[in-house]
């Protein structure tokens, strides 16, 4: 997998992990990532998917006013990361395509409705298909030369640098799906 700690210190620039990336480097990350995922949760039980966890430092200012202090269930988290480096494959597929980004490529699945262990696999799998899709439908020469700023600290990036834009968000939830499968085992035993 990436290793982001020079970005998030701030030594390197998602360009800079990017730049030596290829798209199979992409198909592989991809796959790395999942796999570490579907570890995290392999065990998971229905009951562990709604379990609402001790989580002292959720602070959500991206969604509803009224769910900022809400902690996340597994299949919460498991919804978001797909949905977000499923938009940033999207964005990347229309970078490489020579198109500027106009607006977002989002949709979560309700997190409410994720209620099974099964559900929570199933997504993953199917985020793993979509992603790849995606990949797929790159031309055979992307075009690297347009980027996009999605925001401030991520710099300018082109088609790699957006879809690993994705991954860099799936590797910051880790600890988050760590921590709630292990508050889950506790209660459990």
């Amino acid at each position: 997998m990436l290793d982001f700690s020079a970005v998030k210190s701030g030594s390197a620039t998602f360009a800079d992990v990017a730049a030596s990336l290829t798209k199979t480097d992409l198909y592989t990350l991809t796959d790395e990532m999942i796999d570490t995922m579907q570890k995290i949760v392999v065990d998971a039980t229905d009951a562990d998917v709604v379990f609402v966890p001790q989580d002292p430092n959720a602070n959500d200012t991206f969604g509803n006013v009224e769910d900022k202090d809400l902690a996340w269930t597994l299949g919460h988290v498991i919804v978001h990361v797909t949905a977000s480096s499923e938009e940033s494959a999207a964005l990347a597929l229309t970078l490489a395509r020579g198109l500027e980004i106009e607006g977002r490529s989002r949709y979560e699945t309700p997190w409410e409705s994720v209620t099974t262990a099964a559900q929570i696999h199933q997504r993953l799998e199917e985020s793993r298909r979509m992603r790849k899709a995606l990949l797929d439908a790159w031309p055979d020469q992307p075009n690297l030369e347009i980027t996009t700023t999605p925001f401030p600290q991520a710099g300018a990036l082109n088609a790699v640098g957006r879809f690993i834009l994705g991954l860099f968000h799936d590797a910051d939830h880790l600890e988050q799906l760590r921590e709630i499968t292990r508050q889950t085992r506790k209660v459990r035993a």
